[in-house]
């Protein structure tokens, strides 16, 4: 099997963690080509030690880790994305390398171990970057969450999990005809959508909805995430596999809020 072929099926979650890296699509995908060229460009260079994954993600990490140097010594221009300008100012109070490690280990699945391999830092130190970028992003934001789930026990859990971050839950909808009902009645500041509803609707319909009315983050919930992952069209900025862990579910959360100009910081 070539190695295009190995990465092929790693590309859409890259992808997806490019995006929730910097709150952008175009942006985290910018990252994404880069890499796939730095790749074409020296194949002999690619990490072949260890799991394909582990070798595509090490790779970005370089890629990002030597544009950002280079963008803060002006040697690049900076994107002017509106998201990027509200995450700066919040980047200021947070190390950009603990929220790395947040998101390679709660939303992308990876070990401590393999965390600290793309890294460069000890088992333990991942650990302390986790704790520490929890810790400061929850100071930093506070939201009003809508949760569009048609299974009681998982909008149970996702309730308990947006209570347990201090946020509010406006409502919990389950269809689309409610999910915008309840936004234009109460107007949320982060929306939770699963995507097959109670009578058969969509959840990607009544976020479409809720959109054309006002501007919102939303995070989709999905068993199958490649189906928003195709690269054709406007996809989610952060999106949460089912069965999800609840450590996904939080950082996700804090990760959508982080780049919100419409969250405050927590009193």
């Amino acid at each position: 099997m070539s190695l295009g072929q190995q990465l092929a099926p790693h590309l859409p979650f890259l992808r997806r963690y490019g995006r929730a890296l910097t709150g952008s699509q175009a942006e985290g995908d910018r990252y994404v080509r880069a890499t796939l060229e730095a790749i074409v460009a020296a194949p002999e260079e690619f990490p072949r030690e260890v799991d394909p994954r582990l070798g595509l993600y090490r790779t970005f990490q370089a890629i990002w880790g030597s544009t950002h140097l280079d963008e803060r010594e002006g040697l690049i221009e900076p994107t002017g994305n509106e998201s990027e300008a509200i995450a700066r100012a919040r980047l200021s109070r947070l190390a950009p390398r603990s929220r790395q490690a947040l998101l390679l280990t709660a939303m992308e699945g990876f070990t401590t171990e393999d965390a600290a391999y793309l890294l460069e830092e000890s088992a333990d130190s991942v650990e302390t970057l986790v704790a520490e970028a929890l810790s400061e992003i929850d100071k930093q934001t506070r939201a009003r969450v809508l949760i569009i789930e048609d299974e009681p026990l998982i909008a149970m859990d996702l309730e308990t999990i947006v209570r347990d971050q201090g946020h509010e839950v406006t409502g919990v909808a389950v269809t689309r005809d409610e999910a915008v009902a309840l936004a234009m009645e109460d107007r949320p500041g982060l929306v939770l959508a699963d995507i097959q509803l109670a009578d058969d609707s969509s959840g990607i319909d009544a976020v479409k909805d809720i959109l054309a009315q006002f501007s919102v983050p939303v995070i989709f919930i999905t068993a199958f995430p490649e189906r928003l992952l195709t690269g054709e069209r406007p996809e989610p900025t952060f999106l949460i596999t089912k069965p999800f862990q609840r450590a996904t579910v939080k950082a996700a959360i804090s990760q959508a809020l982080f780049f919100d100009e419409t969250t405050v910081p927590a009193d």
